[in-house]
C-alpha cells in the first residue's frame, strides 16, 4: 500500500471557531482568572453528572490530590485501585504517604474486576478507587456494595469519562467523589484542567479551601462585583484553580461533548468492522452490564507480533499511537516500595504486554482509520516474527 505523507497522531484536540471566540472573549472581558466561565463549567457538570456539587481545578492530578487530602488519607492508610491505570492515581497515593492495594483487571475490557478489588478492601483500607477505563465504566453497583460493607468512600477515577454512562446514571455521581481530566487528549479540553464533583456539601467545603489557599472566599467573591476583598484562612490550602481563560473553552467543549463523543464512537466502529476476524490482534472487550461507551481511546493487542517492533513498523506507514497504560504494580518505584512483582496480577500483565491504542479523535476522516487498518493488516501478514 501507498505510505501517506502525513503523520496521523494518536490524538488532536477538537477546537473550532466558538471555542476561540470563547477564550477571545474571556481575555478581553477583564477578568481571566476564576470567574464568571469557571462558575459555569461547573454548573455544566452538576448538571450532566447529577451531582450536588463539582469544583473546577487545574488537573485531575490536583483533584486527586486534593480529595485524598479532604478525607484525611495518609501514612498507615491503604487506598485499593486498579492497576492498570494512569500512574498519577498511584502517584497521588503514594505522595500522601498511604499504600497502594492493587486489584486485578479483565483482560478483554480492561476494568477492574469488582470482586478482585473487594477482595482487596482491609481492616487499613481508607478508600477504593475504580478507574473507568478508555470509555465504558468500570462495573460500579458491586464496588459500591463491597465499599458500603467497608464503610470506606468510593474515589471514581473519572479521566477518561466525560459522557460514560453506567446502568443509566451519568460517571461522576456513581460513587462519592469522582475526578474527571481536561487533558488535551480527552473527550473534552481546557488545555490542561480537571473537575471534581461530590455529593456531601462538607467535603466540598473543604475542597473548595484546599482549591485555594484555604481562603474562604475566592476571588470572584473578593473582588468581583458586589464582593469584598476580606478574607481568613482557617487551614491552609493549594493553587489549583482553573482559570476563566481554560473554563471558556470548557464551556463550549461541553456543549458539543455528545456530537464528539458520538463520532469517537463512528470511528471506533469503523475499526471494529475493519479488523474484526484479523488474526494477530484483539480487539477491544465490550462490558456485558448496560452503558454508554465514551469511547476515549480505542485499544487494542497485538497477539500476532512483538508489540513494539509493530509500534516501529506503524511508525514506519506515519501512524503515531500510545500505550494506555504499563501496569502500575510493575513501576519501579512501586515494585521497589512495596513490594510488587510480576506475576501478581495476570490478567493486567497479559493486557500489559499487548496494548496498543490507536489513532483516535474527533477530527479524524473515515479514511484514516480505513488507512491504520490496511497497515495493520499488512503488517500481520507480513510474516514477521512474534
Amino acid at each position: 500500500m501507498e505510505i501517506r505523507s502525513d503523520f496521523l497522531p494518536l490524538s488532536r484536540p477538537a477546537i473550532g471557531p466558538e471555542e476561540i471566540e470563547a477564550v477571545v472573549a474571556a481575555l478581553t472581558s477583564g477578568w481571566i482568572t476564576s470567574g464568571p466561565r469557571a462558575a459555569e463549567l461547573e454548573e455544566i457538570f452538576r448538571a450532566e453528572t447529577g451531582a450536588q456539587h463539582a469544583i473546577a481545578v487545574t488537573s485531575a492530578t490536583a483533584g486527586l490530590h486534593m480529595v485524598l487530602t479532604a478525607l484525611g488519607i495518609g501514612p498507615g492508610d491503604e487506598v485499593v485501585t486498579p492497576s492498570m491505570t494512569f500512574a498519577s492515581t498511584v502517584n497521588q497515593v503514594a505522595l500522601r504517604g498511604a499504600t497502594p492495594v492493587f486489584a486485578d483487571n479483565d483482560y478483554h475490557t480492561m476494568q477492574v474486576i469488582p470482586e478482585a478489588l473487594a477482595e482487596k478492601i482491609g481492616p487499613r483500607t481508607k478508600a477504593v478507587m475504580p478507574v473507568h477505563f478508555a470509555g465504558p465504566p468500570a462495573d460500579m453497583d458491586p464496588i459500591i456494595l463491597a465499599a458500603a460493607k467497608a464503610g470506606v468512600p468510593v474515589i471514581e477515577d473519572a479521566a477518561h469519562a466525560v459522557g460514560t454512562v453506567y446502568k443509566g446514571r451519568p460517571a461522576g455521581a456513581l460513587g462519592d467523589v469522582a475526578i474527571f481530566s481536561f487533558h488535551p487528549i480527552k473527550n473534552i479540553t481546557t488545555g490542561e484542567g480537571g473537575m471534581i464533583t461530590c455529593k456531601d456539601g462538607e467535603l466540598a467545603n473543604k475542597l473548595r479551601l484546599l482549591r485555594f489557599h484555604g481562603i474562604e472566599r475566592d476571588a470572584w467573591k473578593r473582588y468581583g462585583k458586589g464582593g469584598t476583598p476580606h478574607y481568613d484562612i482557617r487551614e491552609p490550602g493549594y493553587k489549583y484553580n482553573l482559570t476563566d481563560i481554560q473554563a471558556a473553552l470548557g464551556v463550549v467543549q461541553m456543549k458539543r461533548v455528545r456530537e464528539l463523543n458520538a463520532r469517537r464512537g463512528a470511528l471506533a466502529a469503523r475499526y471494529v468492522a475493519a479488523l474484526s476476524g484479523v488474526s494477530g490482534i484483539d480487539l477491544p472487550g465490550v462490558p456485558a452490564y448496560a452503558h454508554e461507551d465514551s469511547h476515549h481511546l480505542f485499544i487494542v493487542k497485538i497477539t500476532g507480533h512483538d508489540r513494539d517492533a509493530f509500534i516501529g513498523r506503524l511508525a514506519d506507514y506515519n501512524v503515531g499511537v500510545g500505550l494506555h497504560f504499563p501496569p502500575c504494580h510493575l513501576l519501579t518505584y512501586v515494585r521497589e516500595r512495596y513490594g510488587s512483582k510480576p506475576g501478581d496480577f495476570p490478567g493486567a500483565e497479559r493486557a500489559g504486554e499487548r496494548i496498543l491504542s490507536l489513532p483516535l479523535f474527533p477530527g479524524m476522516a473515515d479514511g484514516d482509520v480505513d488507512y491504520v487498518c490496511a497497515a495493520i493488516r499488512e503488517i500481520l501478514s507480513s510474516g514477521a516474527p512474534a
